[in-house]
């Protein structure tokens, strides 16, 4: 019973952000703003972290399953998606590090604030 709860709460969160995509006229997609909900919940405590750490766990440790759909499409869409390759490449090879100093910074300013404590 205890990981249909924390589905139920993770499923409704979900569903939360897909009503906020309908209300918020951004081009953002639902999922992200249940990420951003779900976020918020954890912060302000609304939902607490043991209602739905289990299943989320599982979730994460399931992901790599979920990307092979995607693989399988850019390998039958590759005629189409070569002519990209060096844009694609170029803005891979421009963003990446900017995200992961980015990453990396926020990464540290939390490691610091929690040693603070």
């Amino acid at each position: 019973m205890k990981y249909i709860k924390q589905l139920a709460i993770i499923i409704m969160v979900c569903f939360a952000g897909e009503l906020v995509r309908f209300i918020v006229p951004l081009p953002v997609p639902g999922s992200i703003w249940g990420l951003v909900l779900m976020f918020v919940l954890l912060v302000t405590g609304m939902v607490k972290l043991e209602k739905v750490e289990t299943v989320a766990d599982f979730l994460v440790d399931c992901m790599p399953i979920m990307f092979v759909p995607g693989g399988v499409g850019l390998m039958r869409s590759w005629s189409t998606l070569k002519s990209m390759l060096p844009a694609a490449v170029c803005s891979i090879v421009l963003v990446t590090p900017f995200v992961m100093a980015v990453t990396g910074k926020v990464t540290q300013k939390m490691i610091e604030k929690r040693e603070s404590k």
